[in-house]
């Protein structure tokens, strides 16, 4: 099993559970508890301008906290490895659900809820579905990215189209 060392704090990772624009996010443990560890990579993305990828993670993280979004708690940022260490929300994503026709009205009404907090700060979040999970029946935006509010990235006009047959 392959280890990371997060500000010297060996965790063991358990899997990737995804490659996103900004990193890879393993599954990893102290042998007592779950986390997240997002690995920054610098890999070229056609479709989006990063700054600094670790210090965008961190700012974006403060701002979505900030608005009331549910998002999975920081717990440590190994800056000179460019390593974040989250907590983990164990559940089902919404594009797992929407590949099993599973998705609630109630998940749309919580992102939509989102959408109303987000709008009104002046931001908007990546809505894509790999980046919500649903625990113990509530939503929670997993991934940090937030960015400028811009009307074709918005939830209606263009993450919607991602979350299935969605009124």
């Amino acid at each position: 099993m392959d280890v990371i060392h997060v500000n010297e704090k060996a965790y063991s990772v358990v899997k990737l559970l995804g490659h996103g624009k900004g990193g890879y996010s393993y599954l990893v443990t102290d042998g007592n508890q779950e986390y997240v560890l997002k690995q920054i990579h610098h890999e070229p993305c056609d479709y989006y301008q990063f700054g600094d990828k670790l210090q965008s993670e961190l700012r974006d993280y403060g701002r979505l906290r900030d608005v009331g979004i549910r998002v999975p708690e920081l717990y440590d940022v190994d800056i000179p490895n460019e390593r974040i260490l989250k907590e983990y929300i164990a559940g089902d994503t919404i594009a797992e659900l929407v590949t099993q026709d599973a998705v609630k009205p109630e998940y749309l009404e919580q992102v939509r809820q989102m959408c109303r907090m987000l709008y009104a700060a002046g931001l908007n979040i990546d809505y894509y579905p790999t980046n919500f999970v649903v625990q113990d029946g509530l939503l929670y935006y997993i991934d940090y990215e937030c960015n400028a509010y811009m009307d074709e990235w918005s939830f209606e006009n263009w993450g919607i189209r991602y979350w299935g047959n969605t009124p």
